[in-house]
């Protein structure tokens, strides 16, 4: 190995060796007193430098020095600390610089791994790949003439990505079809909402949901809510469930847009940094409907942050589940070689200074992120919203109501498990040009025999009681699946959402929501006026 590719590779160690024992240099500036001497710091680097070069030296198989470095010695040390900081080698950094900006430029589809092969799994609305005629269901076999076989489905994502402007020849295989076939398409800058279109849902109720938190999150709230009149809101459904979290400063900005100037939205402070409080600039202005918030245990991070604070506040009635429970800020250091960390740096507490964060003390990694037990919290760190309600912390946000998804049965399962909606919607547009269909399509009888002998094809056990009892669950799922291809995902999303029992339960929560704030406030009057 060259002196060059060393330094390269070791920068990275000796800067988190550096960082780890003498306190970082992040955006908010220093960080911690210097906690080692140099001379330890060395010693700790060159320990390490002498093991590499033994591995490197005598191992069995040539050493590949980018997995030995970032996919072994760098994520081995991280995973004493806690289960989010985390290592981005410079895939992975673009990526989460993509995730943030909510852009990137490419075709402007989704791809995924089924049985080896690379199927698309999602075309984006408007983007190159679907004006194309790319679809859900296509095989790729090649991209620019190189063959996707072998290769993981980030590679072929890889591959399909390029600079705007640019062409890349697509070659495909689709049911009904025996030959492969080919699509130029012409690469764009490929938008990523965050907020999909905000809709009336009711007369007079809205419905808004964020499936992310970037850089253009608070800036689409704005302008879903001004889309739509804000002023005729009589009821809002905000949306959190499956939402990961993401910028902090945008989880606050959306809080703040629904709650009043200088109330608290979220505190952090950690070792290294000071208590750090961020206050409502704006607020509401004058707006004050009522808010259902849906949570479930894949909200986390921000979307905890906006939930918890609307809950301290008594500004929105939550229904759900327990959230995920992340309430660990993680600061984004850049590295060499377009590598980054995600460094924990503080812990988020609400407005009523409860803290988020699960406990992982005592567990796995993997049992903390697939734990099966929602419910936990913490009886020692109880506090307060503004109305007097006892709110807990260690565990997430717990809603006012709970709501779990509904269980599916034995078949539902398998059903869900095999594809089997994705696949006979592939078969079912397969052989035809056009995919259109009629406005306010719904699965007829025939759909539904043509679906029943696809199953039994397919070899997919069920009994016939099976299907009978399923089946306003499998129209509701086949049409959900159709109109992803013959209208749009949005579409797809918008059927899913009308049938959904949490959205049913959100909409008659609305009037436990408007009694909460106006509760809440004849209180703060009272308080004032003593």
């Amino acid at each position: 190995m060259t002196s060059s590719r060393r330094l390269l590779i070791m920068a990275p160690i000796i800067i988190l060796v550096g960082s780890f024992l003498g306190g970082f240099y992040g955006p908010d500036g220093p960080g911690v007193a210097v906690a080692a001497s140099e001379d330890e710091i060395r010693n700790s680097v060159r320990s390490f430098t002498s093991l590499y070069d033994v591995v490197e030296q005598h191992f069995a198989e040539p050493l590949d020095p980018d997995k030995a470095i970032y996919r072994g010695a760098i994520p081995g040390m991280l995973r004493t600390l806690d289960p989010h900081s985390a290592f981005f080698d410079p895939r992975d950094y673009q990526l989460l610089r993509e995730d943030q900006r909510g852009h990137y430029s490419g075709v402007g589809m989704r791809v995924g791994g089924r049985n080896n092969k690379t199927i698309v799994i999602e075309i984006f609305t408007g983007a190159p790949a679907y004006k194309s005629g790319l679809r859900p269901g296509d095989v790729i076999v090649s991209v620019n003439g190189k063959s996707t076989e072998g290769l993981a489905t980030p590679e072929v994502a890889d591959l399909l990505k390029g600079q705007r402007g640019t062409h890349v020849r697509v070659s495909v295989m689709r049911e009904g079809h025996s030959e492969p076939l080919v699509f130029d398409v012409v690469r764009d800058e490929i938008s990523r909402k965050s907020v999909p279109d905000a809709y009336w849902i009711r007369p007079g109720i809205a419905y808004l949901n964020i499936q992310q938190f970037n850089e253009n999150t608070s800036r689409e709230v704005d302008e879903n809510l001004r889309r739509l009149g804000e002023a005729n809101i009589k009821g809002l459904l905000l949306d959190l469930r499956q939402n990961p979290g993401g910028l902090l400063n945008e989880g606050v900005e959306v809080a703040s847009r629904f709650l009043q100037k200088g109330q608290t939205v979220v505190t952090h402070r950690g070792r290294a940094s000071a208590e750090k409080p961020y206050t409502v600039k704006h607020g509401a202005n004058g707006y004050d409907y009522p808010i259902v918030v849906l949570v479930d245990r894949s909200s986390a991070s921000a979307a905890e942050i906006v939930a918890g604070a609307l809950q301290d506040h008594d500004r929105a009635w939550i229904i759900g589940e327990n959230t995920f429970g992340k309430g660990l800020v993680q600061t984004v250091y850049p590295l060499a070689e377009n590598t980054g960390l995600a460094l924990t740096t503080a812990k988020y507490y609400t407005p009523s200074g409860r803290l988020i964060q699960r406990d992982y003390s005592s567990m796995s990694f993997f049992d903390y992120y697939s734990r099966k037990n929602t419910d936990t919290q913490n009886h020692q760190d109880v506090k307060m919203t503004d109305a007097g309600r006892a709110v807990y912390g260690g565990g997430g946000i717990a809603p006012d109501e709970k709501m779990p998804p509904p269980k599916l049965g034995r078949f539902q399962i398998e059903l869900e498990r095999k594809y089997a909606f994705f696949t006979f919607t592939s078969k079912y547009f397969g052989g035809r040009k056009d995919v259109s269909l009629p406005k306010a399509w719904e699965p007829d009888q025939a759909t539904m025999a043509e679906f029943h002998q696809f199953l039994l094809n397919e070899g997919i056990e069920f009994t016939e009681a099976e299907f009978a009892e399923s089946h306003d669950w499998l129209r509701s799922r086949l049409k959900r699946e159709i109109y992803a291809t013959a209208f749009s995902p949005d579409e797809a999303a918008r059927i899913a959402v009308e049938v959904d029992p949490a959205v049913g339960k959100a909409i008659d929560s609305l009037p436990k929501a408007k009694a909460l704030l106006e509760s809440a406030r004849k209180l703060i009057v009272q308080r004032v006026s003593k």
